[in-house]
């Protein structure tokens, strides 16, 4: 198989490392000309992970997303969800024909409240079967540093899932299979939802004990969202262990749903944390923007849930809240003394 890269964060580097650490030769889309540039001359990302050095003989660097696709069998997408159609506007309608989509956008496209695959769905025709989502625990970062992670590949087609997977088992990167499209994809963007909380206790100056608390009445209510919604599986405590080692059940307390959540929204390398914690100090939102370098997911996909929730019906007072207080403005400290009131 033929890797192209769209996208050039922070996820995106740390994904072309994985693959060009296997020995892999990617085509790589970068919207700057300047920063392709400098990525030649330095060999390495000059924005993001600057640890990472490349072998530029792998990479074949363009501005042009067409060409990534032409030139590869499978499609990493990693560009952040708000951004996203930026890329996906320049494409040719019937190019992503016959083409593998792998997602590793843990966001929703908040044009239209859709997660990817059935945004491709609707506008490429791409069908369930030739789209694959990548997920955590799994901090770029740490990646960069070759600090032991975990991948999580999600499918439909399981033999195609465990073909794609295996690119990108290394030394430092273990991989787990699932089937669970929508779960996954949901619990991902739920997390980082659930992060910003987080940082906005710690910036409220809430303990350690508090976290706790919260962070597990999280877990409970994506828990709730995924089975209103009408995923299957939500059990807790079960794991089938007469299936393949790297293929588990579909458990919530496992990697891609509590591990995912928990290193969210405890790790000082989350984005999304951080910035909830600025939210906590009394930091407007714009301010909080334009201290960070980096997109925080949690943000657009408090707006986008809410929009979901209203037809699913779940009840999320941790997650309303974090959209209250980022879209309403409703104060922290007020908003946060009714989740007080409301965890068990």
């Amino acid at each position: 198989m033929k890797f192209g890269i769209l996208g050039s964060g922070s996820w995106g580097t740390a994904l072309a490392k994985i693959l060009t650490d296997n020995g892999q030769s990617i085509y790589w889309w970068n919207r700057s000309e300047t920063a392709i540039q400098q990525f030649r001359n330095r060999h390495h990302n000059p924005q993001y992970l600057p640890s990472a050095k490349f072998d530029i003989k792998q990479l074949t660097l363009t501005t042009c997303p067409n060409d990534v696709v032409k030139n590869s069998d499978v499609i990493v997408i990693a560009v952040p969800s708000a951004y996203a159609l930026d890329a996906l506007d320049q494409l040719d309608k019937n190019i992503l024909a016959g083409k593998k989509i792998v997602s590793a956008i843990k966001g929703i496209i908040p044009q239209n409240n859709l997660l990817l695959n059935d945004y491709l769905k609707d506008a490429f025709n791409i069908p369930l079967e030739d789209y694959f989502a990548v997920l955590g625990p799994c901090h770029a970062e740490e990646v960069a540093a070759e600090k032991l992670s975990y991948l999580t590949f999600t499918g439909v087609n399981e033999v195609l899932t465990e073909q794609i997977a295996a690119y990108f088992k290394t030394d430092y990167l273990n991989t787990v299979l699932n089937k669970d499209i929508y779960g996954v994809q949901y619990a991902a963007v739920l997390k980082n939802i659930y992060a910003v909380g987080a940082g906005i206790a710690h910036g409220l100056d809430y303990g350690d004990n508090f976290l706790s608390v919260l962070i597990a009445n999280s877990a409970d209510e994506m828990a709730g969202f995924l089975r209103k919604a009408g995923i299957i599986n939500a059990e807790v405590g079960y794991i089938d262990h007469s299936a393949a080692k790297n293929q588990l059940h579909n458990n919530y307390a496992a990697s891609v749903y509590l591990g995912d959540l928990l290193v969210t929204c405890y790790s000082l390398h989350s984005r999304n944390r951080a910035f909830g914690n600025m939210i906590g100090k009394g930091y407007s939102v714009k301010a909080a923007q334009l201290e960070m370098s980096m997109v925080a997911e949690g943000y657009t996909a408090s707006k986008c849930m809410e929009h979901i929730n209203k037809k699913i019906g779940a009840d999320m007072p941790i997650a309303n809240a974090v959209f209250n207080i980022l879209w309403n403005n409703s104060p922290a400290k007020e908003s946060f003394a009714a989740i007080e009131e409301i965890m068990i």
